[in-house]
């Protein structure tokens, strides 16, 4: 006669979570999908938003200039304060001017998430669908190889159509991961229990 004692210090990471999992995934994809259905939008709304960032950076430079110190500490925070409004105000003006140089940091977005969730699916190989994750990151790995190849004729479609694709595979990822972690949660028994056989 044997015991077998259940662990259940071992939780299932995804079997915690999978509830946040899948309400986060689910945004994520319908994201993904509006952003598929009107590219060029997404692609200005990009272009808007990093202008936006750019100005709370000027913003927190010229703030940051008071308390510098010295003169050449001044200065340098007002030259950088001065380069990020311009570069801010230039993009939230003319958005489409925008989008060559977005297009270049989605390029480098896509490939740089492509390699983590690649690595991060990979690390989660005991969880159930961990695969969906690696899936994702080739996924991104191909859409940057792609927007790198039509740069910068397709720009203006490409930008807010590839990154709806990897925002709607990343949320799938991320759901198909809570499916799994909803199904080790329900096989979990209650409780430390120990079972003679």
């Amino acid at each position: 006669m044997s015991t077998e004692v259940s662990d259940t210090t071992e939780q299932s990471t995804a079997g915690a979570t999978w509830k946040t999992l899948l309400a986060t995934g689910t945004i994520i994809a319908v994201v993904g999908v509006l952003a598929i259905f009107f590219p060029f939008l997404a692609g200005l709304t990009l272009s808007v938003l990093l202008g936006a960032a750019l100005l709370v950076g000027a913003a927190l430079h010229a703030v940051h200039a008071f308390s510098a110190g010295n003169w050449k500490g001044v200065l340098w925070q007002v030259v950088l304060a001065i380069v990020y409004a311009v570069a801010g105000v230039s993009l939230i003006v003319n958005p489409v001017f925008g989008l060559a140089t977005l297009t270049i940091l989605v390029i480098a977005y896509l490939a740089v998430i492509g390699v983590v969730e690649i690595v991060m699916g990979i690390a989660l190989r005991p969880e159930k669908n961990w695969g969906w994750v690696v899936a994702s990151g080739v996924v991104s790995l191909l859409l940057a190889g792609l927007l790198f190849a039509g740069w910068p004729a397709s720009a203006a479609w490409a930008l807010g159509l590839l990154f709806g694709v990897s925002l709607l595979t990343s949320g799938l990822s991320m759901v198909g991961l809570a499916m799994g972690g909803r199904e080790a949660e329900r096989e979990m028994p209650v409780g430390g229990t120990e079972r003679a056989t």
